[in-house]
């Protein structure tokens, strides 16, 4: 899938299986033509704002359990450090969250502190 991000630049965005299923199940039951992938359900419908996004995964947090505030920009976080956590090197991290400077993403991939103790263990 392609997404505009920040400035307008255009990102591949890929998808397990499981979520391209549902993802093409919710967009061929959608009854409208805009192009944003998550509208609102009353008419007329548009794009869904960020408070409305953040006010649902509130919501799913809270019925899932989680007592921690979730917030939309946790879960880049959560993304690209379950990817340097799994081995992914930075390079493809940063192509994938659609970042011009590896910098940046440093900042978003952070390895889990039984990782740093690993490579500790096995460079010291």
């Amino acid at each position: 899938m392609i997404v505009h991000g920040k400035g307008d630049k255009e990102r591949e965005v890929y998808f397990n299986t499981r979520c391209s299923l549902w993802l093409k199940r919710y967009l061929d039951e959608r009854d409208d033509q805009e192009d944003c992938l998550f509208i609102t359900e009353r008419k007329p419908k548009h794009r869904m704002s960020i408070d409305m996004i953040r006010y649902i995964i509130k919501r799913v947090s809270k019925r899932a359990g989680i007592k921690k505030s979730i917030h939309p920009h946790q879960l880049r976080h959560s993304y690209a450090t379950h990817l340097i956590n799994n081995g992914a090197p930075l390079e493809v991290i940063q192509s994938l969250l659609g970042h011009e400077k590896s910098e940046t993403t440093k900042i978003y991939a952070q390895l889990s502190g039984k990782l740093r103790q690993d490579f500790y263990c096995k460079y010291f």
